[in-house]
């Protein structure tokens, strides 16, 4: 487990694939996608942006299992790509044109 929560430490590790400590996972998405919803069951369940695409994480005796990390950062990357289109398809705000002085 990370001391110190630091989501970009986390996310390497995930790319790297090291196992992953459930806690650091539930945070990594709650970073990116909000609390959790619970039902009192195992598994925590995140709100994506995306209708019907849920993410399922589970605690498994502390770990998270290998196939929803990849589920988790394949949700990430494809939040940050959208953000990203969305920042570069914006347009800066026209300047408005002062008349000249003479």
């Amino acid at each position: 487990m990370f001391m110190g929560f630091d989501v970009n430490k986390v996310l390497k590790a995930m790319r790297e694939g090291s196992e992953i400590h459930f806690p650091d996972l539930a945070k990594v998405c709650e970073h990116f996608f909000g609390a959790a919803r619970n039902n009192a069951t195992s598994h925590n369940i995140f709100k994506t942006p995306w209708p019907g695409y849920p993410l399922n994480i589970q605690n498994d005796k502390g770990k998270s299992k290998a196939y929803q990390v990849r589920q988790v950062l394949a949700a990430v990357d494809r939040l940050v790509a959208e953000r990203q289109r969305a920042i570069e398809t914006q347009k800066p705000p026209e300047k408005e044109s002062k008349p000249k002085k003479k």
